[in-house]
């Protein structure tokens, strides 16, 4: 049953005053090792992935559709004594992703789904704190491998990838996103004040550290993140890439 209005903008607003004092209060105690490694100066290497044409329409918001500086960020765990593999790990990902995402803060509304879960042009919307919501919608499924790109009315213009491999007798995962602030009030909060780049942080890092815990395994090292910033983004139409791209 779809929940009213009233009761969606009161979940919205739970979300955004008690979620942020709780991340800030996890974020404070949390024991979980992040390396950040700091913000660096990106180059060409860090644009987005290239896009089919027939992948974006007038609903996907590109980054070169948003405001300020395009980010480039990793997201990486490696897990040991995982008890499914690659495959099964992205699987679970695409039939259970409101799992994985810290619900106390984040929502997530997904359509009916088919029998092999998300797959190419399903759409979800994710429910964050703030005044915005983060329509997204599924441009490419392969094993080991799911990639979202937004649309009109995320916070965010860009894409996301989810991917996990073999590496060293390790299950890896990863969330890789390219992305600008969709606004100039976004790109204040994220840029200038870093509340929303905060929020964003915590979201993927519970996601990595979920994707640990589903996979049956522990994560090794912590959590280690990369970022990445480049002043113009670009645009990026053509054939999809045969390889992944990865940040240093």
């Amino acid at each position: 049953m779809t929940r009213p209005p009233s009761a969606r903008a009161l979940t919205v607003l739970a979300r955004w005053f008690l979620g942020t004092v709780l991340i800030t209060w996890r974020y404070l105690w949390d024991t979980t090792p992040l390396h950040r490694g700091g913000e660096r100066q990106g180059d060409a290497s860090d644009r987005p992935p290239h896009l089919p044409p027939e992948a974006v329409d007038d609903r996907v918001q590109l980054a070169e559709d948003g405001c300020g500086p395009m980010f480039h960020r990793l997201f990486r765990v490696r897990i040991a004594s995982a008890e499914i593999d690659v495959c099964q790990l992205i699987e679970r990902v695409c039939h259970d992703f409101e799992n994985f995402v810290p619900s106390e803060v984040v929502g997530i509304r997904i359509g009916e789904l088919r029998e092999q879960g998300l797959d190419v042009a399903d759409e979800l919307l994710v429910e964050m704190p703030g005044p915005w919501n983060g329509p997204v919608r599924v441009v490419h499924r392969a094993p080991g491998c799911l990639h979202l790109v937004t649309l009109r009315g995320h916070m965010e213009a860009g894409q996301v990838q989810f991917r996990a491999r073999d590496e060293d007798d390790l299950l890896t995962f990863e969330i890789e996103l390219w992305a600008c602030p969709a606004s100039r009030l976004v790109h204040l909060l994220y840029s200038r004040l870093r509340l929303a780049k905060e929020i964003q942080l915590n979201m993927w890092v519970r996601f990595c550290l979920s994707a640990a815990a589903i996979s049956g395994g522990r994560p090794v090292d912590g959590v280690h993140i990369s970022t990445r910033r480049l002043q113009s983004p670009g645009r990026t139409l053509a054939p999809p890439a045969s390889g992944t791209k990865k940040a240093p």
